[in-house]
């Protein structure tokens, strides 16, 4: 072996140390085997600029096991498949894509694994709030070199929307609505006519083959900005559900739940399924108003109860079970987390919760412990 092939034999198992502490890995990386058996089994036609055909990517997302050597692809997405599919579809013309739904149902989740999936890269992001300038999506400026030198490409800084156009990739803009209406028409110019301009330069930047572009948002939350007509024209908008039945939201907490806590050192979810149960029924009957017999009307919380609280709350609980309890979930490890994702505004979610527990969870066979655990903790 010659010093440079040590060398980057060396350099690699670093790199491989190093990705392996990493504690959110993107998409890309988390399941570049999937990726790569995908794109090796997948013989149908792709969009220039494509990883995979539109087929291998809504089989990325929806899961299954590929012909031949059976190799089995994980479920990203847990939903009705028509949406994925049309969601890839739009991706594979000249429409953006906006992911539209209240919080909690997997519009960032789904955002990052189309990208990972269609360009390889989920990184190109730019994250919306009430402070994203318009540099955030058009370009900036390094004002070094600007100052000693003048406008020029080299003191340019490009967005992450303009290397997506440059390079034929896709580019992500979460949360769409927190941006201020005058920078979201910014998108106007890019989706319409897939250009760019740079007027301090007298150039302009033009989208290459592949590249387009995925938006999220939600338009249920407070503090969001409403999409000006012209800007909601430019993008195919699929609306992502809140799990339909029990069953698919237990199973997606649990997925995510058990994928959070490998990467956390967290006992295995198996040991705690009946909480996730306890866990994804509370939320639906409080966000629903009802009480899943359909005998108990329920006033509804002011929180969202999300899917992605649940999962929250079932993972601050296992992280609880493993370093002060035996292991195993149990009801004091989540309620808690409950009565802190129920009881957001202190005086009128107060009441919702314990009437919720008086006439619901007290007289519900095999919810004793569980009731105990929540009175202690609401006390």
């Amino acid at each position: 072996m010659t010093m440079s092939e040590s060398t980057a034999g060396a350099t690699a198992t670093a790199g491989d140390e190093a990705r392996a502490q990493v504690l959110r890995a993107h998409a890309e990386d988390a399941f570049a085997e999937e990726l790569a058996a995908l794109a090796a089994a997948d013989d149908r036609p792709r969009p220039t600029g494509w990883r995979l055909s539109p087929w291998a990517v809504a089989t990325y997302l929806l899961g299954g096991v590929l012909p031949g050597g059976g190799t089995v692809i994980s479920p990203k997405y847990v939903g009705p498949r028509r949406v994925v599919e049309v969601a890839v579809t739009t991706l594979a013309t000249d429409r953006a894509l906006l992911l539209l739904g209240v919080p909690g149902t997997a519009k960032t989740w789904v955002s990052e694994h189309l990208a990972a999936a269609v360009s390889g890269d989920s990184t190109l992001l730019v994250q919306g709030t009430a402070g994203t300038p318009e540099e955030a999506i058009r370009y900036g400026w390094d004002y070094a070199r600007l100052l000693a030198h003048g406008p020029s490409r080299q003191a340019l800084v490009p967005s992450p929307v303009m290397r997506a156009m440059a390079e034929g990739m896709t580019a992500r803009v979460e949360e769409l609505t927190r941006i201020p209406a005058d920078v979201q028409d910014t998108l106007i110019t890019i989706l319409s006519e897939k250009t760019l301009p740079i007027p301090e330069l007298g150039e302009e930047v033009q989208a290459v083959r592949g590249f387009n572009l995925i938006a999220t948002a939600n338009d249920r939350d407070r503090g969001v900005n409403d999409l000006s007509s012209a800007l909601r024209r430019r993008f195919n908008t699929v609306v992502l559900p809140l799990p339909a039945t029990p069953e698919a939201e237990v199973d997606i907490v649990s997925r995510r739940v058990d994928q959070l806590g490998r990467s956390l050192d967290l006992p295995a979810v198996p040991e705690g399924l009946e909480e996730i149960r306890r866990v994804v029924t509370v939320f639906r009957e409080l966000r629903e108003g009802v009480s899943a017999d359909g005998r108990t009307k329920l006033k509804s919380p002011s929180g969202t109860l999300s899917t992605a609280e649940a999962i929250s709350v079932v993972t601050g609980g296992l992280a609880l079970a493993a370093h002060f309890g035996d292991g195993i979930l149990r009801p004091g490890d989540v309620a808690a987390g409950i009565l802190g994702a129920v009881v957001r505004d202190p005086a009128a979610d107060q009441v919702i919760w314990q009437e919720y527990l008086e006439t619901v969870v007290r007289e519900r066979d095999g919810w004793k412990d569980f009731y105990r655990a929540c009175r202690e903790v609401s006390a």
